[in-house]
């Protein structure tokens, strides 16, 4: 996450104090918006689903949300970040929705950056890293590649451990037989997503 301004440092005309402000006030709304996503997960983890959740956010409005439902829905695409920005859409009658920010606790597929880029989501910030499917670096980085037209800022590691914790525990509770467990962020520990596409396997 981004930290502080240097003191000597002027932003955008502002003073110093003025951009730390303004930093410090992102990085509150970007918890806050994120913990909205974790709670959608969990909701997914209590269908079966695995816990991925996002939200579409422009100008401090919540546009759009949604939960990964591809089971329940018998649909490949119904990932949390395609079902929230379907929704944004719908709100406000435009497939297009520049300057939104859209939050998820898993970095997004190939499938879901696509859908990103086409929507013209200015900002993702995503929770925790998928290492078998993400494509903000994790596998491969379609958010940096020059030849796409569109390209989006990425931030990741908001509330990561929350976000690793709930993943990790449901595919663990999974893997044991036991009941998944339908507690919205888990205890922040964990060691990291085993990626969405586990589900499958």
């Amino acid at each position: 996450m981004r930290g502080p301004r240097s003191a000597a440092v002027i932003v955008g005309g502002m003073s110093s104090t003025l951009a730390q402000t303004a930093c410090a006030a992102a990085t509150a709304d970007d918890e806050r918006w994120m913990r909205h996503a974790l709670a959608l997960a969990a909701g997914a983890a209590a269908q079966g689903e695995v816990p991925v959740g996002a939200v579409v956010v422009r100008d401090g409005e919540l546009l759009g949300e949604g939960a990964n439902a591809p089971i329940s829905l018998s649909d490949p695409t119904a990932h949390a970040e395609v079902r929230a920005l379907r929704a944004a859409a719908t709100s406000v009658g435009n497939y297009r929705l520049p300057g939104a920010t859209l939050y998820v606790t898993l970095e997004p597929c190939a499938m879901c950056a696509g859908a990103i880029m086409h929507a013209r989501i200015g900002r993702v910030v995503f929770g925790t890293r998928d290492p078998k499917t993400g494509t903000a670096g994790s596998v491969i980085d379609l958010f940096a590649e020059a030849r796409l037209n569109h390209h989006a800022s990425v931030e990741g590691g908001v509330l990561q451990s929350e976000c690793a914790a709930q993943i990790s525990g449901f595919f663990a509770a999974r893997r044991c037989g036991h009941p998944v467990p339908s507690a919205a962020v888990g205890d922040g520990g964990g060691t990291g997503p085993a990626g969405r596409m586990e589900a499958d396997t």
